[in-house]
């Protein structure tokens, strides 16, 4: 079982999220209108109303067998599987774990931990562009509407998505075959793609990502080498 409530609009459902915990079950918000959306590492989330989906599900830790890293390796994993399922098309994981639709960005995943009440929680923070067509000043992002031609309803969208996620997070599947399975869907994996590292350019190719959380690239310049996040940047 699971709650699912349904915002008007808010500042961030990660936050929001926090006043409507249940002890027993994990518990979700959504909201087509948020405001103050959070990114990785302070980068911020902006959506248009009533275009796009965040949306936030929060349980305890003990609930989960899995590492920080593989947690954030298999959230990645079920919305890039539910995308590929529902649209068709070529869903890839930029590592970390934004979800690259069709070569564009239609997806970021937040991912925090937090102490509440005496109890350790995860909160699984996910933006989804749905609807949105104007990306002109984000030429790396899209929406699944434009990189698909698809356009869903938001509240049936949601609501399947949620029902969805709860059961993979119920059944959730060893740390190999997450990694495995990351590893297999990995953005340019085995392919030459340009990096930038210090302001410097150079070719490199994506080996994998490690059960560490860090990227390895065999640099033309510098050999293999492993990255964590921002500590280099592929252009794309």
């Amino acid at each position: 079982m699971s709650q699912l409530f349904h915002l008007e609009n808010c500042f961030s459902t990660n936050d929001e999220i926090i006043t409507l915990l249940n002890e027993d079950e994990p518990t979700a918000v959504f909201t087509f209108n948020q405001t103050k959306g959070r990114g990785q590492y302070g980068n911020i989330w902006k959506v248009i109303p009533n275009q796009n989906l965040a949306y936030s599900l929060a349980f305890k830790t003990s609930k989960i067998n899995i590492s920080d890293t593989f947690l954030n390796y298999y959230t990645a994993i079920i919305v890039r599987d539910f995308l590929a399922n529902l649209t068709n098309a070529d869903a890839k994981i930029k590592w970390p774990n934004d979800i690259i639709l069709n070569g564009k960005k239609v997806c970021g995943i937040l991912i925090e931990k937090k102490k509440i009440s005496n109890e350790n929680y995860y909160i699984l923070g996910i933006g989804i562009n749905l609807l949105q067509t104007d990306f002109s000043n984000l030429p790396k992002a899209g929406s699944v509407l434009s990189v698909t031609g698809l356009s869903f309803d938001l509240t049936e969208f949601t609501n399947q998505f949620h029902q969805d996620i709860i059961s993979e997070i119920e059944e959730i599947k060893s740390e190999e075959d997450i990694l495995l399975t990351y590893n297999n869907v990995l953005f340019r994996k085995d392919e030459i793609s340009v990096f930038q590292k210090n302001n410097v350019r150079q070719n490199g190719i994506i080996k994998n990502a490690d059960r560490n959380g860090f990227l390895w690239i065999d640099l033309e310049n510098e050999g293999l080498q492993k990255f964590f996040h921002k500590e280099i940047e592929m252009l794309y």
